[in-house]
């Protein structure tokens, strides 16, 4: 499979603070890329890196064969890269409806086309389309986040802890919900629920201390137990 997207090297402060100390990893066209680690280790620093919200102060980002290190958030978009933030960036006082309506950009096919889409990996935003997304449950919101992102074509999705604060049954749906992506584009996942991440990564990397300290397929990295003990705190 072709590398989708590139990290050579990267290097991002926020402030004073050196958060990703020469981080380079891959995602595969057509793959679910997942990592993994600690809480405050870089995760969405570097999510946010690659999207353009924080500029990168060395190394290089390279989408599709281009590098895009230098370019604003709305360019990135235009290429085909979409961002699942973890926190609910919803417009709480617009229905689902209007939320989904203000994010579509496409060209050439029509928002009910992307809908229907939408609506056959989220039927339950269906009944609540004329509803204002505030109004929505915790799940459904996330759900709609989800949408917003979806709503459009992408050929990576950037992906921030989709199950935080989800209830184990939403959790599991959260699954499906992810493969079903990856048929739309190929994932760079985010993700400390580890059994969430076992059920639906191809490949795994680790991150700890703004660094990555391993690479591996995921079916790998879930067998090794001093591993996953030693940077994720869980036991398996």
């Amino acid at each position: 499979m072709s590398v989708i997207l590139s990290v050579e090297d990267l290097h991002t402060f926020i402030g004073e603070f050196h958060i990703l100390q020469g981080v380079s990893l891959e995602a595969l066209e057509g793959e679910i890329t997942v990592l993994l680690g600690r809480n405050g280790v870089g995760k969405t620093t570097l999510m946010n890196t690659i999207m353009g919200f924080l500029p990168a102060r060395k190394g290089r980002i390279i989408f599709k064969g281009k590098d895009i290190t230098g370019l604003p958030v709305y360019e990135r978009a235009r290429l085909g890269i979409g961002y699942i933030p973890s926190a609910r960036r919803i417009f709480r006082n617009l229905t689902v409806e209007e939320n989904l309506r203000i994010a579509f950009r496409m060209k050439g096919v029509s928002f009910e086309d992307r809908l229907g889409l939408v609506l056959s990996i989220f039927p339950n935003l269906k009944p609540a389309l004329k509803r204002k997304a505030g109004h929505l449950s915790g799940g459904e919101q996330r759900m709609l986040l989800i949408s917003r992102a979806i709503i459009n074509k992408n050929d990576l999705l950037l992906v921030d802890e989709p199950s935080e604060g989800l209830s184990p049954v939403l959790v599991k749906k959260l699954a499906d919900v992810i493969l079903r992506l990856r048929e739309e584009a190929s994932v760079l996942l985010v993700e400390q629920n580890f059994r969430l991440a076992a059920k639906v990564g191809d490949t795994c990397y680790i991150m700890d201390k703004g660094r990555i300290v391993h690479k591996g397929s995921m079916e790998e990295v879930a067998k090794n137990r001093e591993l996953v003990r030693r940077y994720l705190g869980v036991a398996i």
